[in-house]
C-alpha cells in the first residue's frame, strides 16, 4: 500500500484567496473556480450555491471546479477526482486499488495560531481516498459500462465540454473522507518550510515550491500518515518537539 498527495482547493492565484484554518485544525474546503467550458446540462454550481462560511461575495456568481468530490460535502454523493495534467496524472496512474490518495491545500491561518501552525498560511492534508478501483485513464473512461460511468457524473472533468481528464479516481466510501481536522505539511515557522512528513516521509526534497508538487509516499510512510490522522495529534509531524 502506497500513496500520493495532490494539491487542490482555493489559492491566492484562483480565486485569489485560500480557505481558512483555525487553531484547532478546523478548516473549510473551498474549491477553485471553473475556467473551462462546461456542458449546458451539467449543473455546475457557483460559489453562492455552496454552503460556505468563508466570505465568497466577490466571486459568488463564478462557477466552481468542484474536484475532488467528497460524499456529504457541497452536495456531493461520491468520492471522485480527475485531472488533465500529466504531472499529476502520471503518479496517480501508477497507483492501484487499495492505495491511498491524499489531498492537500494551502490554508490561511485565522485567529491566533497554535504552536504547530505556520503563522500566516501553510500546506495541510485535508482528506484522503482509499482507491476502490484502479485509476481510470481518460481514454479508458469512454469504454466503461454506463453503470460505472455514472459514478463520475458529478465530477468536474466529466462536466467539461469536452471531457478532458487524463485520470479519474473513485474512492471507497468506507475508507475515504474529508478530514475534520487538517494535518500540517508546513513547518511551524513559515508555510514555505516543509515539515518531516514531506522531508522524511515523502520522496520530495521539500525544497523550492514543494507545496505545488505531487508527493509520493511508500507503504511505511503511508501507514504513518494514517496513524497520525487516527491519533488526532500533531507531534509526529515535526522532527523536533513543538
Amino acid at each position: 500500500m502506497r500513496s500520493v498527495a495532490i494539491n487542490v482547493a482555493a489559492n491566492t492565484n484562483e480565486p485569489g484567496f485560500r480557505g481558512p484554518i483555525d487553531e484547532n485544525g478546523r478548516f473549510e474546503y473551498v474549491p477553485i473556480p471553473e475556467e473551462a467550458p462546461t456542458r449546458s446540462d451539467a449543473g455546475v454550481p457557483t460559489y453562492a450555491d455552496l454552503d460556505l462560511e468563508t466570505d465568497v461575495s466577490d466571486v459568488a456568481d463564478r462557477p466552481v471546479h468542484l474536484d475532488p468530490t467528497f460524499a456529504g460535502v457541497h452536495g456531493c454523493r461520491r468520492y471522485t477526482y480527475g485531472d488533465p495534467h500529466g504531472v499529476k496524472a502520471r503518479p496517480l496512474l501508477d497507483c492501484s486499488a487499495g492505495d491511498y490518495v491524499f489531498f492537500y491545500a494551502t490554508l490561511s491561518t485565522i485567529g491566533r495560531p497554535a504552536a504547530w501552525m505556520a503563522p500566516e498560511w501553510g500546506a495541510y492534508l485535508i482528506g484522503a481516498f482509499r482507491l476502490a478501483t484502479d485509476p481510470i485513464g481518460g481514454e479508458e473512461y469512454a469504454e466503461l459500462p454506463a453503470e460505472r460511468r455514472k459514478r463520475f457524473a458529478n465530477n468536474a472533468h466529466v462536466k467539461r465540454d469536452p471531457f478532458d481528464a487524463a485520470v479519474l479516481l473513485y474512492g471507497d466510501p468506507d475508507d475515504s473522507a474529508l478530514f475534520e481536522r487538517a494535518i500540517p505539511l508546513s513547518g511551524a515557522d513559515a508555510g514555505v518550510d516543509a515539515n518531516r512528513l514531506v522531508t522524511e516521509l515523502s520522496a520530495d526534497s521539500g525544497k523550492g515550491p514543494w507545496w505545488r508538487r505531487p508527493l509520493r509516499f511508500d507503504a511505511d510512510a503511508t501507514e504513518e500518515l494514517l496513524a497520525i490522522h487516527a491519533s488526532g495529534t500533531y507531534d509526529r509531524c515535526f522532527s523536533d518537539p513543538i
